[in-house]
């Protein structure tokens, strides 16, 4: 009997509803396979589990202490996740499908859509899915027949990951994110290495500290990036060119596979994306003309350093995706003289580093959200010239972000990028990151552009 025909006569537990969990219960109603849903606040969806189950699939997030998931350990033969369920039915209706997988603090999803412009600039089918665009469950159950997946993974679902195999993976960086859920750096960054475990071989950054030395016990094939002259195995800067020396088939030969001017915007980390995705290119079989093409043709993500209006000498940018301190950084570094936007839920991470890499690069700081004081701390301690601002909320973000727009008009002169680099998540004054980078697009559109 095929796994998939076996649970036919299980009786499974699906735990979350959101958009995975939903993914999860919809490929399984297309081959009218009933289960019962666990959530916390899901409308319809159980509270309290009181039955036994033969599978419970867990959606990302949920944590193994929660309540939900230690009574279903108990009262169910098996609890895995979606990337371990989803990695079974792969095995049994796309066998010779090849996976590769991402992941890393900070630029996981920009990598991973390079990685995907490559697919498509390529003769063989992907898609990138996963912490991104569709869960691998809904891809799967899509009728589409794809060569390659391109999995993003985030700290949540290797959490939950035993089963799959990567023909390659690549880590881009590890830096404190998530601390609140995982409870410690060292859990947080022991969930991301993981990924090591199920990849055949690696792509790593030989310019994240923390990635090289967590990562050096791991005995598999390793190719290295960074944006210096690239050493045999390696993908390296020399001059204007991104040069391959690991994937050439002869350890003596270089190639290149774009220009810098290619790589768009050319900032040191997009840079280096560009080389990761490369890299996870070439060793799932794509040719360095599939690279070339794809990174040239690529535009990166909304609220991603995005531009979003320059007047009056004065360049006013959006990256609202940059949810962490790491993330921040290369924003900040990215400018010579910034107004810096930041702020909201710090999610237990320290700005300390932050503040103490980027000082000569702030020109003055609008703090916003819960953990404005955090910033404003670190601020005081490690960069006391630097003025700052915390700007009250009335619980309209349109308001606040009328009056942070306003402010960093009043701060700003020609020469300085007035820069939304919250370092921190959303949902204490906004929807989510999105939400917060569009309503800063908009009042920057309103009130400056006018």
């Amino acid at each position: 009997m095929s796994y998939l025909q076996s649970l036919d006569s299980q009786k499974i537990a699906v735990v979350g509803a959101g958009v995975t969990g939903k993914a999860i219960l919809q490929f399984l109603d297309n081959r009218n396979i009933k289960a019962d849903v666990y959530d916390d606040k899901a409308p319809g969806a159980l509270r309290e589990v009181s039955a036994n189950y033969d599978l419970a699939i867990i959606s990302p997030g949920w944590k193994l202490d929660h309540p939900i998931v230690l009574a279903l350990q108990k009262s169910s033969k098996e609890l895995i996740g979606e990337i371990d369920f989803s990695w079974r039915v792969k095995e049994e209706i796309a066998p010779d499908q090849k996976w590769i997988g991402l992941t890393g603090t900070n630029g996981k999803t920009t990598t991973i859509q390079m990685v995907q412009s490559i697919l498509e600039a390529s003769s063989v089918s992907g898609v990138a899915c996963g912490n991104v665009g569709e869960p691998v469950i809904s891809v799967l159950g899509s009728g589409n027949h794809y060569d390659i997946l391109a999995i993003e993974l985030s700290s949540f679902q290797l959490e939950w990951s035993n089963l799959p195999r990567f023909v390659a993976c690549a880590i881009l960086n590890i830096a404190p994110d998530h601390i609140d859920w995982h409870g410690s750096f060292d859990r947080y960054a022991f969930a991301k290495l993981r990924i090591l475990d199920f990849s055949d071989q690696a792509i790593i950054n030989a310019q994240d500290p923390e990635t090289m030395v967590r990562s050096s016990s791991w005995r598999g094939s390793k190719a290295f990036y960074s944006l210096d002259t690239p050493q045999a195995g390696e993908i390296g800067l020399v001059d204007n060119l991104l040069i391959d020396r690991a994937f050439t088939g002869d350890p003596s030969q270089a190639v290149d596979f774009a220009e810098l001017s290619d790589i768009k915007p050319t900032v040191p980390h997009n840079v280096s994306n560009a080389m990761a995705a490369a890299g996870l290119a070439l060793a799932v079989g794509l040719t360095h003309d599939d690279v070339r093409h794809g990174l040239k043709n690529f535009t990166l993500d909304h609220h991603r350093l995005e531009s979003v209006l320059e007047q009056d000498g004065v360049t006013w940018i959006n990256d609202s995706k940059a949810t962490n301190p790491h993330a921040a950084s290369a924003a900040l570094m990215s400018q010579l003289s910034a107004i810096w936007i930041a702020g909201g839920l710090a999610k237990g991470a320290a700005m300390d580093n932050l503040v103490k890499r980027c000082a000569g690069r702030i020109k003055s700081a609008i703090l916003i959200g819960q953990d404005a004081s955090v910033i404003a701390t670190a601020l005081s301690k490690y960069a006391p010239h630097i003025p700052y601002i915390i700007m009250p909320f009335d619980g309209n973000s349109q308001n606040l972000m009328r009056d942070v727009v306003l402010k960093a008009q009043e701060l700003s002169s020609s020469g300085d990028t007035v820069l939304l680099a919250p370092a921190c998540a959303s949902m204490d004054q906004f929807r989510d990151y999105a939400d917060r980078g569009e309503t800063f697009a908009n009042m920057v559109r309103e009130v400056v552009g006018k």
